[in-house]
């Protein structure tokens, strides 16, 4: 555990008397679980919406199991915010990475770039959830401290650490509105991109959602469910108590399936299944579908404080629309059941737009010490920017609801 600057500004709104340091540990484990649950939108029934990726059994989980590690590309430098008496009260997720694998936010094309010019783009650092392309706090506060302060302490941490390793550059993707304006005020570059989510407008059941769409669109979605459990399939929703060894067994199947045809290797191992199924239970929906009395394909999704999200896929049978009614028109029959607002349904994906889900914007932000290079990304980010804009326009114009709605 290693050391930065003391962290500059969270002083000035805190207890008088106290000096505070940013800590960089190399190991999630390292950190106590009762002190990170403090931190803002990692406990649930604070007042910000629970987020189960930031949750330390879920980020303590990829480094026990083996998924984020040194050996993995994966290398821990977390920072913590600490006063004098040791007490965590900012923190942010952060890894030394060799790569950009994982990250659903793609600079390849500025690490080609880096090396083009006679630059060494690895190791980076990235302030995220591995392999968890879903918008959640990244410059987790505490409530007893001034949150703009040390969320600007954090950014600041973040910047030095990048000097001290003498890395490129620094991410943080997938952050909150409100984390993107702290990153920006302290010099970050920021971007776009585009992801697609439900929205439960107080809909009492899934015939509700689907009289506010247009005709068309109403009997195609109804067709697909109609297709897709054919053949005698059924869907099971499993959670808490019901997510046995063997029910992850089945699933992780499916997992190792469609990311063997995705990515030549999938990003996690068995035993990170196991140790949240123990840990974090009432955080996961399997959503699976059965078939003459055995399971033939399933989604795992993770249940926050105000939206589900939906993750990874897999099936050892192939059948018509399945994959639709098992990842988004299932996870919109969750949602509206459990009061949930929203759906995330992962990366990418326009033909999602047809089946209810809108475009959303989402955001992150970069630290590139390099001055012409920062000036290069900077200029791309602009078009980019308005690209993205334009893109969410034009494919909101298209939405399945109807007209005037």
């Amino acid at each position: 555990m290693n050391e930065l600057p003391q962290g500059h500004g969270a002083q000035d709104q805190a207890r008088e008397g106290d000096e505070f340091v940013i800590r960089v540990r190399d190991q999630f484990s390292s950190i106590d679980h009762a002190q990170w649950s403090r931190l803002s939108g990692a406990a649930p029934g604070g007042e910000t919406a629970y987020n189960p990726f930031v949750s330390h059994a879920f980020l303590n989980a990829l480094e026990e199991s083996g998924c984020a590690t040194a050996q993995s590309g994966w290398h821990g430098q977390h920072l913590t915010l600490e006063d004098s008496r040791g007490k965590i009260i900012a923190a942010l997720p952060c890894y030394l990475k060799s790569h950009s694998q994982g990250e659903y936010v793609f600079d390849h094309s500025w690490a080609d770039a880096y090396e083009r010019a006679g630059g060494h783009y690895y190791p980076k650092l990235q302030c995220s959830v591995p392999f968890t392309p879903a918008t959640g706090p990244r410059l987790m506060v505490s409530g007893d401290i001034d949150t703009g302060a040390a969320k600007q302490a954090l950014a600041g941490g973040l910047k030095a650490l990048t000097t001290k390793l003498g890395v490129s550059s620094a991410h943080v993707t997938f952050a909150t509105e409100a984390d993107i304006a702290a990153l920006t005020a302290a010099d970050f570059l920021h971007r776009t991109d585009q992801q697609f989510h439900f929205h439960n407008d107080g809909f009492g059941d899934f015939d509700q959602f689907l009289e506010t769409l247009a005709s068309r669109k109403r009997k195609n979605i109804r067709k697909e469910r109609q297709t897709a459990l054919e053949n005698g399939i059924s869907i099971d929703w499993l959670t808490g108590s019901d997510l046995t060894e063997s029910a992850m067994d089945a699933f992780y199947e499916f997992y190792m399936d469609t990311g063997s045809r995705k990515w030549g290797r999938p990003y996690l191992n068995r035993t990170f299944y196991s140790l949240i199924a123990e840990r974090m239970p009432d955080d996961i929906l399997l959503v699976m579908a059965r078939r003459d009395g055995r399971y033939i394909a399933g989604a795992i999704n993770f249940i926050g404080g105000d939206r589900l999200f939906g993750r990874h896929w897999g099936c050892i049978e192939n059948h018509p629309c399945l994959h639709f009614e098992v990842c988004y028109y299932q996870a919109i029959e969750f949602a509206i059941s459990n009061g949930l607002e929203y759906v995330e349904a992962g990366a990418q994906g326009e033909h999602k737009l047809a089946r209810g889900y809108l475009p959303v914007t989402t955001h992150s932000a970069h630290f590139i010490p390099h001055e012409g290079f920062r000036r290069a990304v900077a200029d791309y980010l602009q078009h980019e920017r308005a690209e993205v804009a334009h893109f969410g326009q034009v494919l909101s114009e298209h939405a399945p609801f109807k007209k005037g709605d």
